[in-house]
């Protein structure tokens, strides 16, 4: 019993002499300013292939060099150069049994133009009322036939999100063709006739992570990766126009993780004693499909990344309050358990992800790297489930909690202390199949 008591004085006095670094290291102030000028007007709301994101790539690579921070190997700056193609919807036009479909009503994901009005051109299914439309609908664009798919009016809301990705779809340019898929948002108890004419444009355009590096003092042979998404949605169109304002900002999301990147990236490089290499990534292309993280998880072996943290949302209290977020996957490796073993002590805890049905472990940043085995997470706070100002224009700096923000990040870098010393490494997540 003595003994247990020693352990835990020593412990409490380690985690007390962390969190005074912390306490020192981590401002509030700079907190604001990164965030403030991350989720600004003159971002433009950071949409991939825009001005915007430009403007916040080039920020952000001036944070780097001012913290001192390597690029990655290969690189000759911070950026991760790489090449996709956006299929941008032109027109189209859907009849069904004779009569036009509204264009409200439809959302048609393609790379390619086409012209269907024969039974053999496409398979037909339903999603009915009893369905589960968010789960669904992935199933669909992974088939390797035209697909014709009428949606029962339930899922309206869901909906009209597809529409929003479907009408400019982006994919690697070596990425394989994917078949058509047409989903309808109406009931037919009996298709007699159909037709359906879509054009499309491609083009190739330039992406870009931008990537930095704390080379490791004593491994730097194994890698822990923070990351954050630094695109949004940019400049809405009329039907998500609110009271005038047109710039989907994406303060929470995802300017609240890249500027907790930002500032753990200067926290630990004015420490200076990490044992592992530390990459700190801002990825681009979340909202269109994880195409930064996805390109990112091919530059890096993922036998050799210990673990991932990945922020995203975190400007807000959690379902707990304050002092508190969750991890996606929480059970899938030990990096939740050792991250909560290194807060003991504090007020702070860190839950299993609360809202599974969501599915967001591979909804985000780290499923890339952890699909092949990393124990890649993310951490957040957002009430995803009744977060009424995600994906709109209100996703403003003023809607934020920045005490919530800078608590978060401070909570981060205690509880990653032992990770990224090289004293724990978490277990290995199962790889997908």
């Amino acid at each position: 019993m003595k003994k247990l008591a020693i352990v835990s004085v020593l412990m409490a006095v380690s985690v007390t002499g962390f969190a005074q670094d912390v306490d020192k290291l981590i401002s509030k102030n700079d907190v604001m300013r990164i965030i403030n000028t991350l989720s600004a007007d003159d971002m433009q709301g950071r949409a991939t292939f825009t001005p915007g994101i430009e403007k916040a790539a080039k920020f952000i690579e001036g944070e780097f060099k001012d913290i001192g921070l390597k690029p990655m190997e290969g690189n000759t700056g911070y950026r991760q150069n790489f090449t996709m193609v956006r299929s941008t919807q032109l027109s189209a036009t859907v009849n069904i049994n004779g009569t036009a479909v509204a264009p409200d009503n439809v959302a048609i994901v393609s790379t390619t133009s086409f012209n269907w009005s024969k039974p053999g051109d496409a398979q037909i299914s339903k999603v009915t009322a009893n369905m589960d439309f968010a789960k669904e609908y992935q199933s669909f664009l992974g088939k390797s036939n035209n697909q014709i798919v009428f949606v029962d009016p339930k899922f309206e809301a869901f909906f009209k999100r597809l529409q929003h990705y479907a009408h400019s779809t982006t994919s690697f340019k070596d990425s394989p063709a994917k078949s058509p898929v047409v989903f309808i948002l109406a009931n037919f108890d009996t298709l007699n006739s159909f037709s359906i004419i879509n054009q499309v444009k491609n083009e190739e355009l330039p992406l870009f992570n931008v990537a930095g590096v704390i080379p490791g003092k004593t491994r730097p042979n194994e890698y822990v990766v923070f990351s954050g998404h630094y695109d949004h949605l940019g400049i809405v169109k009329d039907g998500q126009v609110m009271q005038g304002d047109s710039i989907a900002n994406g303060a929470d999301d995802d300017a609240s993780g890249t500027t907790a990147m930002l500032t753990l990236a200067k926290y630990f490089k004015k420490l200076n004693n990490n044992a592992r290499s530390l990459i700190f990534v801002a990825f681009t292309a979340e909202e269109i499909g994880e195409f930064g993280s996805t390109y990112f998880a091919k530059t890096v072996d993922p036998d050799k990344v210990m673990a991932m943290f990945n922020i995203e949302m975190i400007g807000k209290a959690s379902k707990w309050g304050t002092n508190s977020a969750f991890i996606t996957g929480f059970e899938r490796s030990s990096f939740g358990t050792i991250l909560q073993s290194n807060l003991t002590g504090t007020q702070f805890k860190f839950y299993p992800d609360p809202y599974p049905e969501q599915n967001l472990f591979y909804r985000s940043d780290n499923a890339s790297l952890a699909e092949v085995g990393v124990p890649a997470h993310t951490i957040s706070t957002d009430q995803i489930d009744s977060d009424k100002l995600y994906h709109t224009v209100k996703d403003e700096l003023s809607s934020l909690d920045v005490d919530n923000i800078t608590a978060t990040i401070k909570a981060i870098a205690l509880s990653s202390r032992t990770i990224v010393s090289g004293q724990d490494t978490p277990t290995r997540v199962p790889k997908a199949k």
